[in-house]
């Protein structure tokens, strides 16, 4: 997941008329990097989840570092998400689903639980914004399809 992939989906959002105060959910945002500059292009409902503590930690000072108070950050497993985080207008994947995808402990069954946690987190017209290095656009829409 690099910088072109992350305007892509930044641009897709400008070009669908995302209202910048739209709540952005970022799963499995590693270092906040996609969060900063969800930010800079003045998002300013965003949250970011993962469910490494220290991936947390990071992100919280590399956004102390860039001088932004406007995001939340939460230590939450995506295949275990808490009913308080519900209603997003756009949730958004950059790698997670992959890596859930190549666990070898029931990984069929994981990847149920990511499509029922993320149903319960956007909102029921909001978008799902995913990408992949694993999945053709077929397949991740039929993985989807269901929920």
């Amino acid at each position: 997941f690099g910088e072109e992939s992350m305007n892509r989906l930044i641009r897709w959002m400008q070009k669908r008329k995302i209202p910048l105060d739209a709540s952005v959910l970022d799963i499995g945002t590693g270092n906040g990097v996609f969060l900063v500059e969800l930010a800079k292009f003045g998002f300013s409902n965003i949250t970011g989840i993962d469910y490494s503590p220290s991936a947390i930690q990071l992100s919280g000072s590399i956004i102390e570092k860039e001088g932004l108070s406007n995001i939340k950050l939460k230590v939450e497993d995506v295949l275990n998400l808490s009913t308080k985080l519900s209603g997003f207008h756009v949730c958004i994947d950059k790698g997670t689903f992959d890596a859930i995808s190549l666990n070898p402990d029931n990984a069929i069954e994981k990847r149920k639980q990511y499509v029922k946690s993320l149903s319960g987190a956007l909102n029921a017209k909001g978008f799902f914004l995913i990408t992949s290095c694993n999945w053709t656009k077929e397949e991740l829409l039929d993985e989807f399809s269901e929920g």
